[in-house]
Formats: C-alpha cells, structure tokens, sequence
C-alpha cells in the first residue's frame, strides 16, 4: 500500500510535522520558487520544477510538512479560478477526515 496523504488545512500543520499530506488551497503570492497559498490559513510552500502556479487559482498541492509548518511540494494540480472551487465543502471534507481519521489515514501514537 502506497503512503497515504491525508486532507489538511493550516490549523493541521503542526499535527503532520514531517509527514506527506494533501491540500486544496488559493494561490495568493509567488516569489520565484516559493508561493503562500490559503488553505484555512496561509501556508508557505516550497515549489518543485513541475509547479506551475497561477494566482487567483485553486491548487491541490501534494508535499512535506517541513520543521518550519512550510510545505515541500512534490506534486501540484491547477483546479483553475478559485471561485470554482466550492471551499466551504472542502472544508466538510478536511473536517471528516480528521473526524473519522480510521477510514482516511494511518493516525501516527
């Protein structure tokens, strides 16, 4: 089975220090190799060479959380203008999966 990459939003960072997770966020600043995205919270994301971001889009990013709460992206696919992204369910979506962590993830002791 592959490692799995749980949904989080900012408040959940800190719980998934060094751990690979998923998250649906709104592209608003790059500067050259790192961007900040907005998932419940800004986040600072390292890019890798395959990141194509753009700003005012919707981006699921896939990486490492880092010491620092950043995140090292190993993947990211462009959802397109964030307002087709219905981010209240997003949202629902991160909350059951922490709510209900056996059905979604390996809960780390």
């Amino acid at each position: 089975m592959s490692e799995s990459t749980p949904r989080i939003t900012a408040p959940y960072l800190e719980q998934f220090s060094h751990q690979t997770v998923r998250i649906l966020g709104k592209v608003r600043q790059l500067r050259g190799e790192q961007a900040t995205i907005d998932a419940g919270g800004q986040i600072s994301v390292f890019l890798n060479r395959d990141s194509h971001l753009q700003l005012n889009h919707a981006v699921e990013i896939i990486g490492k959380v880092q010491n620092d709460l950043s995140v090292r992206v190993m993947a990211s696919t462009d959802f397109g203008p964030e307002g087709g992204i219905d981010f209240n369910a997003v949202d629902a979506v991160v909350d059951v999966t922490h709510r209900y962590p056996e059905m979604f993830y390996h809960k780390e002791q």
